[in-house]
């Protein structure tokens, strides 16, 4: 191959593969091996982009390991699974999955679609099981946060309300007046926000907000 076209080959993504079963973990390197954009390493080791991690069902010890890896500092992970129940893939997303791929439904190249979504910081599910996922989010809202006051990124509707005022240019005298607060409980608010959610100061409060897209 010339040097010019060697030079623009986009870079291999090295893919780790965690299985008990080692039968499994075989078969499945054996697929992606044929993938001539994926390069399977021999073990997990830090040097990979996107782990996919096999299992037979979203159990404890499969979340544990999950939250481990995640902690370890491995952001990209797809789940290889057999049965996943509302639950299970509720879990799942909570300890950090990048994607979901059925077991029946891992062919090379379907496996290799979620590594490449992996890998660009994206997320990959089934149709059936996003549906799923957001109904229960809905269900989340409406049973456990809004009766609660709070929103999906933690923050009251009071604590929104004051981080807005503040976006706006006001100083928290203001913001009390226009709330019909003491300024003691608008510097109050203001510091259950930073510690909660361990922010640094108002301004950082702020811009969380603005990310979050709640102001």
């Amino acid at each position: 191959m010339p040097a010019a076209l060697a030079a623009v080959r986009p870079a291999r993504i090295r893919v780790a593969i965690a299985a008990a079963d080692p039968v499994s973990r075989a078969g499945l390197a054996a697929q992606l091996r044929d993938q001539s954009s994926i390069e399977v390493m021999p073990e997990v080791t830090g040097e990979e982009t996107v782990i996919v991690v096999v299992a037979d069902e979203v159990s404890e010890p499969t979340c544990r390991e999950l939250r481990a890896l995640r902690a370890a500092g491995h952001e990209r992970i797809v789940l290889l699974v057999a049965r996943v129940d509302d639950a299970g893939l509720l879990s799942a997303v909570e300890a950090g999955v990048s994607g979901v791929v059925r077991r029946n439904q891992a062919t090379a190249a379907h496996v290799a679609s979620a590594i490449h979504a992996a890998s660009a910081g994206e997320g990959t599910l089934p149709p059936d099981l996003l549906g799923r996922l957001l109904s229960q989010v809905g269900r989340l809202q409406r049973q456990v946060l809004h009766p609660r006051g709070l929103t999906f990124a933690g923050l009251t509707e009071r604590e929104v309300a004051v981080l807005r005022l503040l976006a706006e240019g006001h100083d928290t005298a203001e913001v009390g007046r226009r709330l019909y607060f003491s300024e003691r409980t608008v510097k109050n608010v203001i510091h259950d926000v930073t510690s909660r959610l361990d922010l640094r100061n108002r301004t950082h409060a702020v811009a969380y907000a603005i990310r979050q897209g709640l102001i």
